[in-house]
């Protein structure tokens, strides 16, 4: 390369991280817009999880097939994009296959590369016909219409172009290297296991045109990655990089451990400790703005829970696990995740809008994106954190819409209206006062 192709690559470099970049800090400013929470604690048990969840991937895997395809679309990412810093290296300072001084290693490496590409366009078909051919029921749900839907394919044909590329560029490569003529630039470096069968295809044509060609890969695999690197920040594959520190910041107490709201618990405390003066509280801040209980938008929901709108990856293992789902109920998890996501997006776009100020839309998460009838259909069985193949929880976004509902509208179902009376009333949920409760030993 010529150092008018240095420049036009470094150009190239700096727009397409520099745009990835700002991409990043208006999704970490969209996840900064939720209340605190700490997830500082046990960082050993956290570790272990980021480690055996997202690297290790074993929630994935519980489901063979897909799990087993899908870490093979995983390694293939992460490990062939190693070459991304020989090829960053090759076009800042015009070199070429700038690590082969690594020899045998080096072999294995483009070796490796090249058997996890052809890997990576296996499952990437099978991937392709679950979801087109065979449809899958948690492919074909209501939930994936449009945009959805259309963003998994676009994921998997940037994966058979960039993988695609990646071969064809090594075939023109391994051409030229065997080509006589005076070629030194093309120095034999790697061993090229799949791409030795792609090579034939430039027999008969001019070295000088396989030159070209061998370019136009080079350029089209670089720009793709970019524009792919890009592409991620207004698509459910950007849990490659958000399920690192989602399962690192997830939930460490047991499933059906529910959280307290602190206001709640303050108060209860003071009500049961008789040694406590209601009267010797410091006086309440009249420009304090009213704490409110639960959430209706997205601002009221916890920070970790906005990652986990952010890290789902749309697979719909909870809505197919869901029993409310599987009963014909409206409620979907994956929905839920997805509303909340679309909703955080447009209060993004808003403040951006607004010059860094959130301008009321009159529009919220709740009632606007998920209707009541969904949060109540919801048993709080757990089974959709239990299926998440990230730790996503979407039944705490579910409990603290339910608790705004409940405690802030009274607008609970007749039901649990009257179960709460009962407990009022009675101290236990049934319509029973205390002294009548055992009556029924007298029937038997």
């Amino acid at each position: 390369m010529g150092y008018l192709s240095s420049i036009l690559f470094a150009i190239l470099l700096m727009i397409g991280f520099g745009y990835f970049y700002l991409n990043i800090k208006k999704i970490v400013r969209n996840i900064k817009l939720g209340s605190a929470i700490n997830r500082n604690d046990n960082p050993k048990a956290r570790w272990k999880n980021m480690a055996m969840i997202a690297l290790g991937q074993s929630k994935m895997v519980k489901r063979p097939v897909s799990g087993i395809l899908h870490v093979i679309v995983y390694a293939g990412f992460i490990i062939i994009n190693i070459e991304l810093l020989e090829i960053i290296i090759d076009g800042l300072f015009g070199t070429h296959r700038i690590f082969s001084f690594l020899g045998t290693f080096y072999d294995v490496l483009i070796g490796s590369f090249e058997i996890l590409a052809l890997l990576v366009l296996v499952a990437v078909f099978t991937f392709w016909t679950r979801r087109n051919i065979i449809r899958l029921k948690r492919f074909a749900n209501k939930d994936l219409a449009g945009f959805p839907k259309n963003d998994a394919n676009y994921i998997l044909y940037f994966e058979v172009v960039l993988m695609s590329l990646f071969l064809l560029m090594n075939a023109s490569d391994l051409h030229l290297q065997n080509s006589p003529g005076g070629f030194s630039h093309y120095i034999k470096a790697g061993s090229y296991p799949i791409s030795q069968f792609i090579a034939p295809l430039f027999n008969g044509v001019s070295s000088e045109l396989v030159m070209v060609l061998n370019e136009l890969f080079w350029w089209l695999h670089i720009i793709g990655i970019l524009i792919f690197m890009n592409y991620l920040y207004i698509s459910k594959h950007l849990h490659i990089l958000l399920a690192f520190p989602n399962t690192y910041f997830a939930d460490l107490n047991a499933k059906g451990q529910l959280s307290n709201l602190e206001s709640v618990t303050n108060e209860v405390k003071l009500m049961l400790d008789p040694n406590a003066d209601p009267y010797a509280a410091a006086p309440a801040n009249e420009n304090a703005v009213p704490s409110k209980f639960g959430a209706s938008d997205v601002q009221d929901l916890n920070w970790v829970q906005l990652l986990n709108a952010y890290t789902c990856t749309e697979c719909g293992r909870c809505t197919s696990s869901c029993p409310a789902n599987l009963t014909g109920k409206k409620l979907s998890p994956r929905k839920i995740m997805m509303d909340t996501r679309d909703r955080l997006e447009e209060v993004g776009k808003n403040i951006d809008a607004n010059k860094g100020v959130f301008v009321p839309d009159n529009k919220t998460l709740l009632n606007d994106y998920i209707t009541p009838e969904e949060l109540w259909a919801c048993t709080s069985c757990n089974a959709c954190v239990e299926e998440c193949p990230v730790n996503i929880s979407p039944l705490s976004i579910i409990v603290d819409l339910r608790r705004y509902l409940v405690m802030e509208q009274s607008a609970a179902p007749t039901s649990l209206n009257a179960m709460m009376t009962n407990i009022e009333n009675n101290g236990a949920p049934w319509q029973y006062n205390q002294q009548d409760r055992l009556n029924w030993k007298n029937e038997i």
